[in-house]
């Protein structure tokens, strides 16, 4: 059983939470192991073709996503805090190939776009499942529309995670 919500908290926070049919340390192992990672980052369509993780508090990582087209999109962040199996704190910024940061417009994007925002993940425990909940923070200067893409990409992206746990 799948439980969904979506909403745009305050401040320019993207709140999403799920429930996944499978044990917390499972559904946080999937964020922080790139093999585990790379099956289900991105909207239905696109893979992750590359992932480098320093899972560590002001470790970094540098992840990509590529289109049904081919086109590659970096992000790349910095691991604020990490208390496994509970909670995931990133940094999150677009990046290029080598990890620098670059601005939205690189990849075409409209609007502005900040910088960095930042992502923060928390696993609940509740009966051997997962009750996770995403806050994405800092859309508060992008557009109404882009923040409903980015919540789609969210939501098709767990639906991969959902997907790969089962798998496992």
């Amino acid at each position: 059983m799948e439980t969904r919500k979506s909403s745009s908290g305050g401040s320019g926070e993207l709140v999403i939470t799920r429930t996944f049919d499978a044990p917390r340390e499972r559904v946080f192992e999937a964020w922080t192991e790139c093999d585990r990672f790379m099956r289900w980052w991105g909207p239905k369509g696109f893979t992750s073709p590359s992932c480098r993780m320093d899972v560590r508090v002001g470790g970094e990582y540098l992840s990509s996503m590529r289109s049904p087209d081919g086109h590659e999109y970096w992000s790349k962040g910095r691991y604020r805090e990490i208390d496994a199996p509970e909670k995931l704190v990133v940094t999150d910024s677009f990046a290029d190939e080598k990890g620098n940061t670059v601005p939205a417009s690189y990849y075409g994007m409209k609007g502005n776009w900040p910088l960095e925002m930042l992502v923060t993940v928390t696993f609940e425990e509740q009966d051997g499942k997962t009750r996770l909940t995403l806050r994405h923070s800092g859309t508060d200067r992008i557009s109404s529309e882009d923040r409903e893409d980015m919540r789609q990409g969210w939501d098709e992206s767990f639906d991969k995670l959902e997907e790969s746990l089962a798998e496992q």
